[in-house]
């Protein structure tokens, strides 16, 4: 008797819910769109100290590039990227790096600089070698660049700010190891 009873009820707030009266138009929802400039993040200077200045002075050009990475500013990464061009060729960095950096400089292309940053990376983890004198630099890495491969920079901080992505997943990565 108790189930036939529930069935009945079932029933009755079903019919109640399907007699609704659908014929009344709703309003539509509002949605308020910020047309206010994009936020722009900005990577934390280095505590580290270096024992060579010119290595000092790649290493903050390089944090300079990945600042204007992260912020998707293509004009910004050129033209930060010919500044550290002219520092590693002072310093006489390997073939590679300097043929990335100069990719990067000589594009307005973020997708073009972003695939050339990867090779940049590599090479001024290279000259950061032995090169600190105190302190801590961080390597992070993405495991979503470039369709799932991954790529890896160096940070000043172990806040994830990622440069492949900038702002579409400004959060993607993890820091991979510490650089003393």
């Amino acid at each position: 008797m108790k189930k036939l009873s529930l069935i009945f009820y079932a029933c009755i707030a079903f019919s109640i819910s399907s007699c609704k009266d659908t014929s009344k138009q709703t309003e539509p929802e509002v949605v308020t769109v910020n047309n206010a400039e994009p936020k722009t993040y900005e990577i934390a200077q280095t505590e580290a100290e270096f024992n060579d200045p010119k290595v000092q002075a790649i290493f903050e050009q390089y944090v300079q590039v990945e600042t204007a990475l992260v912020n998707t500013d293509a004009s910004k990464t050129a033209v930060e990227s010919a500044k550290l061009e002219t520092l590693l060729k002072e310093m006489n960095a390997d073939e590679a790096t300097q043929t990335a950096v100069s990719a990067m400089a000589t594009s307005e292309d973020v997708k073009v600089q972003r695939q050339n940053f990867e090779t940049l990376s590599l090479g001024v983890e290279s000259i950061l070698k032995g090169a600190l004198k105190s302190g801590t630099l961080y390597k992070q890495y993405c495991p979503m660049a470039f369709n799932n491969k991954g790529a890896y920079w160096i940070s000043t901080s172990k806040d994830i700010l990622n440069p492949y992505f900038g702002d579409k997943m400004l959060k993607c990565g993890r820091v991979d190891s510490e650089v003393k």
